[in-house]
């Protein structure tokens, strides 16, 4: 009870969870300042693995729908990753995919570029400073004096929390920035949230919030950011910077255009848009000045050497590619379990 006699209100809880990406979620989550006091007068935090100790059975032990928030980032890179998401997503009466890696793939998902067989190739037998004689490599299960070791399978593809579990809302960037956060908090505080499966924060673009000018665009060469030191007034992709500020959604407040660094889409596809790659490959045809095909051609590949990296860097588990083709059986089977 609290002094002046009234109940006093009921926490929430919020659950937290990493996955695969790299930590920098865990990082802006903090980045909302002294706000984040106003999160623990809201909720009690039943888990968050980066910042306090916690335990999975005490998790599956809590009554399905008893999470009031969870805020899950990271990609599904193994089974253990998978089965917390299916686990929280059974706990949790509202899931978000928080950042890019959760709502997109973004970067552990590149790995969609090779085969498992590949990385474990590359990773434990063929850099340079590995130093592994025996060829020895991870495995589900290895065999102790103690009893049986397990370590969760590594999948061959790479998803996106919402190719494992259905989830409530999206809150893209990487990482997501701090205004977003609140923005999303207090939307889910107070009730005011979108309809369940939508994208909280901008619809617009990043272009739409971009200080710099925009005038007719006609490109007769693509730059690399090494080669050019850009005007500081003019929009960039005119200049000839490949700047993904065109085909991608607004939030981060235009942040790396406004200070000489083209957008590169972290915080993913504009309102409406199925495939970021598909709508930034089309937004630059679009603008290259030339109708020789041998011309356009060379534009395209010397400036653009990296097209994967360039227009899928945080999307290729969520495009219509999602990823390299697999080699596949006589019988129709794929070689390698996924």
């Amino acid at each position: 009870m609290s002094d002046g006699g009234a109940p006093t209100p009921e926490k929430g809880k919020l659950a937290l969870y990493w996955a695969a990406s790299c930590g920098g979620c865990e990082i802006a989550v903090l980045g909302i300042d002294d706000k984040v006091l106003k999160v623990a007068e809201a909720f009690d935090i039943v888990l968050w693995p980066c910042v306090m100790d916690g335990k999975v059975r005490d998790i599956e032990k809590m009554p399905d729908k008893s999470i009031d928030l969870c805020l899950f980032n990271g990609a599904i890179r193994t089974s253990e990753q998978e089965y917390m998401a299916q686990l929280l997503r059974r706990k949790s009466k509202v899931l978000v995919a928080f950042g890019s890696c959760a709502a997109e793939g973004c970067i552990p998902a590149l790995a969609n570029m090779n085969t498992r067989e590949e990385i474990f190739q590359t990773a434990y037998h063929d850099t340079p400073s590995t130093d592994n004689p025996d060829g020895v490599r991870p495995q589900i299960e290895t065999e102790v004096p103690e009893g049986t070791l397990h370590l969760p399978l590594f999948y061959d593809t790479v998803k996106t929390l919402g190719q494992s579990v259905e989830v409530d809302y999206y809150l893209p960037g990487c990482p997501p920035e701090p205004d977003r956060i609140w923005d999303a908090l207090v939307a889910i505080l107070t009730g005011q949230l979108p309809a369940p499966g939508s994208v909280i924060g901008a619809t617009t673009t990043v272009c739409d919030t971009c200080p710099r000018t925009r005038n007719e665009k006609k490109i007769k060469e693509f730059k690399r950011t090494w080669e050019i030191i850009p005007d500081p007034d003019t929009c960039l992709l005119e200049q000839g910077v490949v700047c993904c500020g065109i085909a991608t959604r607004a939030g981060c407040g235009a942040l790396c255009p406004t200070v000489g660094s083209p957008c590169i889409g972290c915080y993913g596809p504009n309102e409406g848009v199925v495939d970021f790659g598909a709508r930034m490959m089309t937004a630059l045809a679009s603008v290259i000045d030339s109708q020789d095909p041998d011309e356009i051609d060379r534009i395209i590949q010397e400036g653009i050497p990296d097209p994967i990296g360039s227009f899928y860097r945080f999307g290729l588990a969520n495009s219509l590619l999602r990823r390299k083709a697999l080699a596949h059986n006589g019988d129709g089977r794929v070689a390698e379990p996924a």
